[in-house]
């Protein structure tokens, strides 16, 4: 045999795979090309640890279109023990920060979005989450809440 016949980039046409041979390549390549599909939806599902929970209302008010802005400063007039993860621990006489109203839907409660801090103040980002509106007294109202926007799921997000 010369070296230039392994040269030939066709020379394994000449000699096909017997069937089961050619079976085994096609489902390995099934395999690879399941796998490669399906990586980033592993990857998503390792890199996020949470859960999207069942929406509290379909829109809420805000200070601005993105809700970034603190419409109140309120402290809570009782303690609050959240009934699971959308919504925050709260005791007497903590201070919230008011981000969002949910608008009332279907004779719901109203809820309010906000953080609260420790006592400590070292969490800077505070504990965010939802909590009865009834719970607060508004102490300072910083912006009013004019601007009605549709929630989302991440809204509802729990990690």
């Amino acid at each position: 045999m010369s070296g230039s016949h392994y040269k030939d980039r066709n020379h394994c046409s000449q000699f096909p795979l017997p069937v089961k041979g050619r079976q085994q390549n096609s489902k390995k390549r099934k395999m690879a090309r399941l796998l490669i599909l399906s990586l980033p939806g592993l990857l998503a599902i390792c890199a996020v640890h949470g859960i999207f929970m069942d929406r509290l209302a379909s829109r809420k008010l805000c200070a601005d279109d993105e809700c970034m802005y603190t419409i109140s400063l309120s402290r809570a007039q009782e303690d609050y023990n959240a009934p699971d993860c959308r919504f925050i621990n709260v005791k007497k006489g903590q201070q919230i920060y008011v981000y969002s109203k949910l608008v009332q839907e279907n004779g719901a409660g109203e809820f309010w979005a906000g953080s609260v801090y420790g006592d400590d103040r070292e969490d800077e980002m505070g504990t965010l989450g939802y909590f009865p509106s009834s719970l607060v007294e508004e102490q300072q109202v910083y912006q009013e809440a004019t601007k009605e926007v549709p929630t989302t799921d991440i809204d509802f997000f729990c990690e």
